[in-house]
């Protein structure tokens, strides 16, 4: 890049963090706005990014003001309102969202890019594990903290392969250019942006259209799209169970841990396989991670050890507590993933009553699909839900929580706002309890971990 100065307009953000602490990494001067303070954003200013919470263009420092020298990001969830970004339109500045700065950042290497309504984040996160433990290394651009490093961001000076997390909102992963394309899933979603499944859909296969020729794309098995890859692209499907070019077999649960043989083609067979994090969607995931990194070159007994070091991504399944109570957090927002969330503590804790919290995000996401988050959760012992996380959006006359709670059949519901969780959750005798949403649920945590140990 030809600027000395990056300026991040939404610099809290989980993705955008990352960028941030890149262009530090090279050395660029780093600041930004955030609406809110956070831990992460606390890491950021700890790290030399100068982070204001503010929308007060008068704040930003005076050697990020020249159009010349400094390059303004920003993410799709600003509002066209906001006062720092507005300015630097008025002013002329270069302004890209941040999908096409990690587009630049990547495309002149070996990008493996991870795309899907769900499973990216810990996908993306294997991957990144796999091959950072190894001599070939990685620079990977992930969606959440990987709790082997505690960052969402891993550099290495040896390699020209990155491992990005490809995002769909706003069509972000439009701006990339993989080398290697996994498509996890494309359950419909951002109905906001997309307008309906079909357009959706549509997306995913124009994604599949940038990869690079003699390139690779990974795709599940049962995905409505179709491919529009380059004709010297290799197509393999994948899958956690009998079907799919890569495959799981033989698996088998048991003492807190999965495993299982991968199969591929040719007559590969790799043995003993775990995924670290022992839910039931990990062996999806660590079969697409596993295809990855052997096509990029990764050694059977590397992508093994690999995958058997992985902690997770933090709020991907991420467990708590397991006495007195079972506490886990995971940051499923989509029917289906709520649904795997449940059957995997099912799977893992047979006969115990499950109780979950769950925090609908965004009211356009609830209202949608308030039938099959309804019919997911049923699946549970107990249901709580606390009112709608709106985010980016503005309230929509008619949806609310109740709209998927009243269609709840658990034997036990209740609405609770969520102020009063934590009093609620002191007040109860739970044997195993999990939050489950994309927004802010994980803030009690810390509370209701006191609630036990103290």
């Amino acid at each position: 890049m030809n600027y000395k100065n990056i300026y991040f307009v939404g610099a809290g953000g989980i993705g955008m963090a990352n960028l941030v602490r890149y262009c530090l990494s090279r050395g660029l001067n780093v600041a930004g706005y955030d609406r809110t303070s956070t831990p992460l954003t606390d890491a950021l200013r700890r790290e030399h990014a100068d982070i204001i919470f503010e929308d007060n263009p008068g704040l930003i420092p005076m050697s990020f003001r020249d159009p010349q020298t400094t390059l303004v990001v920003y993410t799709p969830a600003v509002g066209d309102d906001n006062a720092i970004l507005s300015m630097f339109r008025r002013e002329g500045f270069e302004i890209v969202k941040r999908a096409r700065l990690l587009g630049r950042l990547t495309a002149d290497g070996h990008a493996i890019c991870v795309a899907g309504s769900h499973g990216k984040t810990t996908t993306s996160s294997m991957i990144a594990n796999i091959l950072r433990l190894t001599d070939k290394g990685c620079n990977a651009f992930l969606g959440g903290i990987l709790r082997n490093i505690d960052s969402n961001l891993i550099l290495s000076e040896r390699t020209d392969i990155s491992v990005v997390e490809a995002d769909e909102y706003d069509r972000s992963f439009h701006q990339l250019t993989p080398y290697i394309a996994v498509i996890t899933s494309n359950d419909p979603d951002h109905l906001d942006i997309y307008g309906d499944e079909e357009h959706y859909i549509e997306a995913f296969s124009i994604f599949s259209s940038l990869i690079k020729p003699d390139g690779y794309l990974i795709m599940h098995t049962g995905l409505k799209m179709q491919p529009a890859c380059d004709p010297s692209v290799k197509i393999y499907t994948y899958s956690g169970g009998a079907e799919g070019d890569f495959h799981a077999e033989d698996i088998r649960y048991g003492e807190g841990v999965i495993t299982f043989t991968l199969i591929g083609p040719d007559g590969l067979r790799i043995e003993n396989m775990s995924p670290g994090v022992p839910v039931e969607i990990n062996v999806d995931n660590a079969v697409a991670a596993a295809a990855a990194a052997l096509l990029a070159g990764v050694t059977p007994d590397e992508v093994r050890e690999g995958l058997r070091t992985f902690r997770g991504a933090k709020r991907r399944f991420e467990i708590y507590l397991t006495e007195p109570i079972v506490l886990i957090d995971d940051y499923a927002h989509s029917p289906n993933e709520v649904r795997a969330s449940i059957r995997s503590v099912r799977k893992l804790y047979p006969g115990r009553r499950l109780s979950v919290i769950f925090q609908p995000h965004l009211y356009t996401r609830t209202r949608d699909f308030a039938p099959e988050f309804a019919e997911a959760l049923s699946e549970a012992d107990e249901v709580i839900m606390p009112e709608i996380y709106p985010a980016r959006e503005q309230p929509i006359e008619g949806v609310d929580s109740m709209l998927i709670l009243n269609a709840v059949t658990s034997p036990v519901k209740r609405f609770c706002e969520q102020k009063d969780l934590v009093n609620l959750i002191k007040n109860s005798n739970f044997e195993i309890l999990m939050t489950l949403g994309a927004a802010d649920i994980d803030k009690i945590l810390p509370d209701v971990v006191d609630i036990y140990v103290s």
